[in-house]
């Protein structure tokens, strides 16, 4: 009859240790490379060329109207299109895909409105780059400073038939900039409250 193998003469040990320490282990280079995608690549150039065009073409033509056109008016409803486009854009389509974050208004069965922040969990290959997470956040901070800075000339050089439009520009997009703040700090929370309170500061959650 054979024996069984006896222990290693080096180590004193069976052969299965041996066995055991020889074992292969995987390495996963997947997320380095997810990594090196998200720094290099803009997944959504339509969605970002569109995030700054309107709200960056809104203060151009506040700028230079003057230069093209002598009308006040035609000026006035130009500029008042570019930020409502601007604003709709931003709110329901550029955070969305740029950046995971959206957050609407909804009016529930006893009549009160609800003000709803969220963030939505994507999966890594998914997710927005770091490309488009800059360049959302910088249009989005950016241009509500600018437009109060063109609140204070427009104040101090009184020219008072341009201050509504500049007052609606840094509402629109202070409401943006408000909004997502919201959904960066807080996602999935509810916010309850009413539109005329939009921008208090007591938060009610639902």
């Amino acid at each position: 009859r054979r024996g069984s193998p006896g222990p290693s003469p080096l180590t004193g040990s069976p052969p299965q240790a041996l066995v055991d320490d020889t074992e292969d282990v995987s390495l996963d280079f997947g997320s380095e490379e997810e990594l090196a995608l998200r720094k290099a690549r803009i997944r959504h150039p339509l969605a970002t060329f569109f995030h700054l065009f309107f709200r960056v073409s809104a203060i151009i033509t506040y700028l230079f109207c003057d230069w093209f056109s002598n009308s006040f008016v035609a000026c006035f409803v130009t500029i008042l299109l570019l930020l409502s486009f601007d604003f709709w854009s931003v709110k329901n389509v550029t955070g969305r895909l740029l950046v995971g974050l959206r957050w609407w208004n909804q009016i529930d069965e006893d009549g009160k409105s609800h003000w709803v922040f969220e963030a939505k969990r994507v999966p890594a290959i998914a997710a927005s780059t770091e490309a488009e997470a800059r360049i959302f956040w910088l249009g989005l901070i950016i241009c509500p400073v600018i437009w109060t800075v063109f609140f204070f000339s427009t104040l101090f050089s009184l020219k008072l038939k341009w201050l509504a439009l500049v007052i609606a520009g840094i509402s629109l997009q202070t409401a943006n900039l408000y909004g997502y703040i919201h959904c960066k700090l807080g996602g999935q929370k509810s916010i309850s409250r009413a539109p005329s309170r939009f921008f208090g500061t007591a938060d009610a959650p639902k």
